[in-house]
């Protein structure tokens, strides 16, 4: 036996601030993304043609230009498909993968170029003549409700108390609407499937996708194969953001598609134009309420609807439209309430994930209610805000009767408060307002409190392969996709730390439907949560099997094996790890396990509006300070103060990056990022050029993260850690509420000044020009 002196602690286990595992491969550019797999010999390109019309009857197609053209294999369309021309992720066969007779949005696919290049396959889809009939088309939700448009789901209702007895005891009545734009992903890494075909129906596919085990599905259903013909690997991803959630399906139908048809690989990545008109978006909402309060502020009732622009096909509407009625509360009780969702149809492209899924936009709406009454009260909204927290007795039931029993958001905003010094710098903007025309200032303090669970139960599952190899060195693969936020390298941490080794020793390999089979989407903000604990348990299998195997090799009972750093405890003896591995393999003992874990406690009846959709909340509050110009509109963010709440972190390093991108992203969403279109149907935002996302001169001059180093997880999450993915992307609100305080200022706030996000320069000047016609009334 091989004794080893006692090391203190391993490196890069849970907890540490360990660097991102491909950090120093995305600087150096040695990470490889799809595009920089090499080649297969002979491998074809596909390009999209895409249709012209937002709706219209398709009377005629006209192939011969195409199918001439320089390096032209074939064209595909829908007859070409051999099982379902159909890739709607909620399985209402509504969203064709090549639309036949008929095309409900612009930029909708209607057939697919093969050629010898991607060039070549791109000018001769350009080619094509189509005839159609133009129908008439809706692109804006309330004029699509007008015009009897239907929905595209079953719309949700949630309800507590006596809505109609709560607005009668109300003191105050306000009503109000607002607008909520919508956001596109703007990933770095564009759409992109390589499908490599292989012996009898088999298809192996490199995907761009945060749901492999969908989009293994979707191909099989298209190409009307079991999934077990299927196998999709995912390395890694520049970016997704919920854009390839189900975007990707239709990219990897089509390479699959052409690849079994040609027999040769293929290749389909659009360009960026392509990319953001074809793809769907984050929904943008309209927001009709009406909110009854006492003299001090306390909310009594409301009555809410959200309306979705959610586009001519379901995709993933329906939940997403219910986590935004699930966050409309945000962190606030409301006694007596009604919340309704519309998710309309209308002829754009279809809307789907995006960071925080719906929930954004239910947030925005919440806080605009609370602004609503402060400006009407006169008060401080963030005197209204800690008002109506939830908490007390009778005072802590969701409108979907979930109680919230983790509540820690009165600590966090008074920890923000007076770190912030909020109260004095308010004072003083209100006075510098005062003697300034021109620039005005404001400063919000707004709360976060965001539901951990995917809403489906289903998919709150998860499942991990680890082999230890009989060097010592040990393999991860799980089902979680990588795609920029660290999620294998948490992961990693975690093998690490139950086997009580150096970090080094694990490699982590691609996301593969063929390891890790019926995976759910990297989503949810629940990768680290469900694909954690499922690496976990397979590890405690494996451990359970060599303290086995010591306590009969070595003549021990259980309490004297213990894992160390980088060794194994056996009695007073402590063996290298890799020595005793070595020794394992030779008793034959299994080092390989398959793990598995599903989220406990949660339930959810969507009929009756209730149940615990969420198995915890994570919470954060974010104090924004903004200078506006009121001649031109023009602000910029001077200071943001965050504090965040990740439980007991895995990882601080990584976490404080998610929570500084999430806001930055937040941020663009509600300032810059106007998605418009024209008469005629056409997405015009649809490039850098018109499209603006935040710069890195966009970021608050003064910007300052914290994590609550306090906060412990009491559910039994990993490592009791808490979800960073999406809560921190609605700690961008407080710019939002910044602008509305130095636009109010104009009419010596006594107006809620109602700004539409993006609170883009144009509608800022806007609501200013609002405020001081109110103000010569007054």
């Amino acid at each position: 036996m091989n004794v080893m002196q006692p090391i203190d602690r391993i490196r890069g286990g849970v907890h540490d601030k360990e660097r991102h595992e491909s950090g120093h491969k995305h600087v150096t550019g040695t990470a490889q993304y799809i595009d920089d797999i090499p080649e297969p010999a002979g491998t074809l390109h596909a390009y999209l043609g895409l249709s012209q019309r937002a709706h219209a009857k398709i009377v005629s197609i006209d192939f011969d230009a195409v199918s001439t053209s320089p390096g032209v294999v074939g064209v595909l369309t829908a007859e070409d498909i051999p099982g379902e021309n159909d890739v709607s992720p909620a399985h209402k066969h509504d969203d064709p993968v090549f639309a036949t007779s008929r095309v409900e949005f612009h930029g909708q696919p209607i057939f697919a170029v093969i050629a010898e290049t991607r060039d070549e396959a791109r000018r001769a889809a350009a080619k094509v003549r189509i005839d159609y009939a133009d129908l008439p088309h809706v692109t804006d939700v309330l004029k699509a409700a007008a015009a009897n448009y239907p929905l595209v789901v079953d719309p949700l209702k949630l309800e507590r108390g006596d809505i109609d007895a709560g607005f009668k005891a109300a003191k105050n009545l306000v009503t109000g609407e607002m607008r909520i734009g919508g956001q596109d992903h703007f990933y770095l890494e564009g759409h992109i499937s390589l499908a490599v075909p292989g012996e009898d129906d088999e298809i192996t596919l490199y995907s761009s996708t945060q749901h492999p085990s969908e989009t293994q599905h979707m191909v099989g259903q298209v190409l009307g194969v079991p999934s077990n013909a299927v196998t999709v690997n995912v390395r890694r991803m520049g970016g997704a953001f919920g854009g390839k959630e189900t975007q990707a399906n239709l990219f990897a139908a089509v390479a699959a598609l052409a690849a079994k048809k040609y027999r040769r690989a293929i290749k389909i990545r659009p360009d960026r134009d392509d990319d953001m008109t074809a793809t769907g978006k984050r929904h943008d909402f309209h927001v009709d309420y009406k909110v009854g309060f006492d003299d001090d502020g306390r909310i009594e009732a409301v009555d809410a609807t959200f309306s979705a622009r959610c586009g001519f096909s379901a995709d993933l509407s329906g939940p997403v439209t219910d986590r935004a009625l699930f966050h409309a509360d945000n962190c606030y009780f409301y006694p007596h309430v009604r919340l309704r969702s519309r998710p309309q149809k209308t002829n754009t492209v279809s809307n789907t994930a995006f960071r925080g899924f719906g929930g954004p936009q239910g947030m925005v709406g919440g806080e605009r209610m609370i602004e609503h009454v402060a400006y009407t009260l006169g008060k401080d909204p963030l005197e209204i805000r800690k008002l109506n927290f939830y908490g007390g007795d009778g005072r802590n039931l969701t409108p979907y009767h979930q109680t919230v029993e983790d509540n820690i958001i009165a600590r966090i905003i008074a920890e923000l408060e007076t770190s912030t010094d909020y109260g004095a710098r308010r004072n003083e903007i209100i006075a510098f307002n005062r003697k300034n025309r021109v620039i005005k200032r404001g400063i919000a303090l707004t709360p976060v409190k965001f539901g951990i669970s995917f809403t489906k139960t289903e998919y709150n599952q998860a499942g991990a392969l680890v082999h230890v190899y009989s060097d010592g060195s040990i393999h991860l693969n799980h089902g979680g996709t990588e795609m920029g936020q660290g999620l294998y390298t948490k992961v990693a941490q975690v093998v690490a730390d139950e086997f009580c080794v150096d970090l080094d020793r694990i490699k982590v390999t691609a996301t593969s439907t063929g390891k890790v089979p019926n995976t759910s989407a990297t989503a949810a903000s629940s990768g680290s949560d469900l694909n954690g604990m499922a690496a976990a348990n397979a590890v405690e299998q494996i451990k359970a099997r060599l303290v086995a195997f010591a306590c009969e090799r070595y003549c021990v009972s259980e309490k004297h094996v213990a894992f160390e750093p980088n060794v194994v405890r056996i009695g007073v003896d402590r063996v290298a790890f890799s020595d005793f591995i070595k020794s394992a393999y030779g008793a034959r003992i299994q080092l390989s396990a398959a793990g598995f874990y599903k989220t406990p406690k949660i339930h959810w009846n969507r009929d009756e509006g209730r149940g615990r959709p969420f198995f915890y909340y994570a919470y954060g509050a974010s104090c924004s300070e903004v200078s506006v110009d009121t001649l031109t509109g023009e602000y910029q963010v001077d200071r943001t103060d965050i504090l965040h709440d990740v439980g007991c972190s895995l990882n601080p390093a990584l976490d404080i990056g998610q929570v500084e991108g999430a806001f930055v992203q937040g941020m663009g969403w509600l300032t810059t990022e106007e998605l418009w279109w024209d008469a005629k149907g056409r997405l015009r935002t649809h490039a850098p050029s018109t499209y603006k996302i935040p710069l890195a001169s966009d970021r608050p001059r003064i910007f300052n993260v914290r994590l609550a180093e306090w906060s412990v997880n009491r559910e039994e999450t990993i490592r009791r850690s808490k979800a960073v993915g999406e809560p921190p992307f609605m700690l961008a609100i407080s710019v939002l509420e910044a602008i509305s305080m130095a636009v109010a200022s104009v009419a010596d706030y006594h107006v809620p000044p109602c700004i539409d996000a993006p609170a883009t320069p144009e509608r800022v000047l806007m609501a200013i020009e609002r405020m001081r016609a109110v103000e010569r009334k007054g």
